[in-house]
Protein backbone atom coordinates (compact mmCIF):
# COMPACT_ATOMS: atom_id res chain seq x y z
CA UNK A 1 0.00 0.00 0.00
CA UNK A 2 1.26 3.47 -0.87
CA UNK A 3 2.38 5.57 2.05
CA UNK A 4 0.51 8.83 2.57
CA UNK A 5 2.45 12.04 2.25
CA UNK A 6 0.56 13.40 5.25
CA UNK A 7 0.91 12.21 8.84
CA UNK A 8 -2.13 11.27 10.88
CA UNK A 9 -1.76 14.52 12.83
CA UNK A 10 -1.76 16.58 9.62
CA UNK A 11 -4.83 14.75 8.28
CA UNK A 12 -6.73 15.27 11.52
CA UNK A 13 -5.69 18.93 11.46
CA UNK A 14 -7.11 19.34 7.95
CA UNK A 15 -10.39 17.73 9.00
CA UNK A 16 -10.63 20.01 12.04
CA UNK A 17 -10.02 23.06 9.82
CA UNK A 18 -12.94 22.01 7.63
CA UNK A 19 -15.16 21.26 10.62
CA UNK A 20 -14.33 24.70 12.07
CA UNK A 21 -15.99 26.31 9.08
CA UNK A 22 -13.33 26.64 6.39
CA UNK A 23 -14.71 25.60 2.99
CA UNK A 24 -13.59 22.16 1.84
CA UNK A 25 -12.24 23.55 -1.44
CA UNK A 26 -10.05 26.01 0.49
CA UNK A 27 -8.67 23.30 2.79
CA UNK A 28 -7.88 21.13 -0.22
CA UNK A 29 -6.19 23.99 -2.08
CA UNK A 30 -4.06 24.97 0.93
CA UNK A 31 -2.84 21.42 1.46
CA UNK A 32 -2.60 20.37 -2.17
CA UNK A 33 -5.05 17.49 -2.37
CA UNK A 34 -8.23 16.73 -4.24
CA UNK A 35 -11.65 16.91 -2.65
CA UNK A 36 -12.12 13.18 -3.30
CA UNK A 37 -8.95 12.43 -1.34
CA UNK A 38 -10.05 14.76 1.43
CA UNK A 39 -13.41 13.02 1.81
CA UNK A 40 -11.72 9.60 1.72
CA UNK A 41 -9.40 10.69 4.54
CA UNK A 42 -12.31 12.23 6.43
CA UNK A 43 -14.21 8.94 6.22
CA UNK A 44 -11.23 7.12 7.72
CA UNK A 45 -10.02 9.66 10.30
CA UNK A 46 -13.10 11.80 10.97
CA UNK A 47 -13.94 12.14 14.66
CA UNK A 48 -10.56 10.81 15.80
CA UNK A 49 -7.89 12.39 17.89
CA UNK A 50 -4.19 11.98 17.06
CA UNK A 51 -3.67 9.30 19.72
CA UNK A 52 -6.58 7.26 18.34
CA UNK A 53 -5.17 7.53 14.81
CA UNK A 54 -1.78 6.30 16.04
CA UNK A 55 -3.50 3.35 17.72
CA UNK A 56 -5.39 2.61 14.48
CA UNK A 57 -2.11 2.60 12.54
CA UNK A 58 -0.52 0.24 15.07
CA UNK A 59 -3.49 -2.13 14.85
CA UNK A 60 -3.42 -2.06 11.04
CA UNK A 61 0.31 -2.90 11.07
CA UNK A 62 -0.24 -5.74 13.54
CA UNK A 63 -3.14 -7.07 11.46
CA UNK A 64 -0.99 -7.08 8.30
CA UNK A 65 1.77 -8.95 10.13
CA UNK A 66 -0.69 -11.55 11.41
CA UNK A 67 -2.16 -12.01 7.93
CA UNK A 68 1.33 -12.68 6.52
CA UNK A 69 2.02 -15.20 9.29
CA UNK A 70 -1.27 -16.96 8.61
CA UNK A 71 -0.58 -17.12 4.87
CA UNK A 72 2.90 -18.58 5.51
CA UNK A 73 1.49 -21.17 7.92
CA UNK A 74 -1.25 -22.16 5.48
CA UNK A 75 1.34 -22.55 2.70
CA UNK A 76 3.52 -24.74 4.94
CA UNK A 77 0.45 -26.81 5.77
CA UNK A 78 -0.34 -27.37 2.08
CA UNK A 79 3.26 -28.36 1.34
CA UNK A 80 3.29 -30.87 4.20
CA UNK A 81 -0.01 -32.38 3.06
CA UNK A 82 1.37 -32.74 -0.47
CA UNK A 83 4.53 -34.47 0.82
CA UNK A 84 2.57 -36.82 3.06
CA UNK A 85 0.08 -37.58 0.31
CA UNK A 86 2.79 -38.72 -2.12
CA UNK A 87 4.26 -41.32 0.28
Amino acid sequence: MRKSRFTEAQIIGMIKEQEAGMPTAEVCRRHGLSTATFYKLKAKYGGMEVSEAARLKALEDENAKLKRLLADTMLDNVVLKDLLGKN
